[in-house]
């Protein structure tokens, strides 16, 4: 997708980052629809499980690592891999020893990006995968139930500000990760 044009690009690219702009709970929606008992898909049976929350985080994620993983490639020069062609490498041989190296760092930040996206998941997830105590309830989901309590806003606090540790620790490692891309 960022190298080549085909007819149909900005559609699939489009697609590709729907969730980015679509409502979480209207995302949620569309997965419960593909994914659900009566979906084509349905016979996975994962609605309601740990392996919803894991797929609803997965695919608000996704747009995020997916545009930054497009613009690293894009940005790296495809004279280089074809530098390593002349000198009797094969596509697959240029692609892991040149174009994925160069992109490291792009490929680490979207992966960051998504994780850190995937822990906040709110609405899809309560969609597909519901509140389901030991089963299915995410950090964000436990904050809003605590929410709901007046005498849950101490605990509210504490998972909030375990959410806090965890995007601070992805947002660390990230860069540690990118500056050691660029490094090598």
């Amino acid at each position: 997708m960022a190298r080549r044009t085909f007819r149909g690009h900005a559609l699939v690219d489009g697609a590709l980052l729907l969730p980015l702009v679509l409502p979480p709970v209207v995302t949620g929606y569309a997965l419960l629809a593909v994914l659900g008992r009566n979906g084509p898909l349905g016979a996975l049976d994962i609605v309601f499980t740990w392996k919803a929350a894991v797929v609803a985080a997965a695919v608000m994620g996704f747009p995020l690592a997916y545009r930054a993983c497009r613009l690293a490639f894009a940005s790296v020069d495809p004279r280089l891999a074809g530098v390593a062609r002349t000198l009797g490498a094969t596509r697959l041989d240029a692609f892991r020893s040149v174009t994925l190296p160069l992109a490291r760092g792009g490929i680490a930040a979207g992966a960051v990006l998504a994780f850190a996206r995937g822990v906040g998941e709110f609405g899809a997830t309560m969609v597909l995968a519901g509140s389901v105590p030991g089963e299915t309830r995410t950090i964000p989901i436990a904050v809003y139930g605590l929410l709901q309590h007046p005498d849950g806003l101490g605990a509210a606090w504490r998972l909030a500000a375990l959410a806090a540790v965890l995007a601070i620790g992805a947002l660390i490692a990230g860069e540690a990760l990118a500056r050691r891309g660029r490094a090598t």
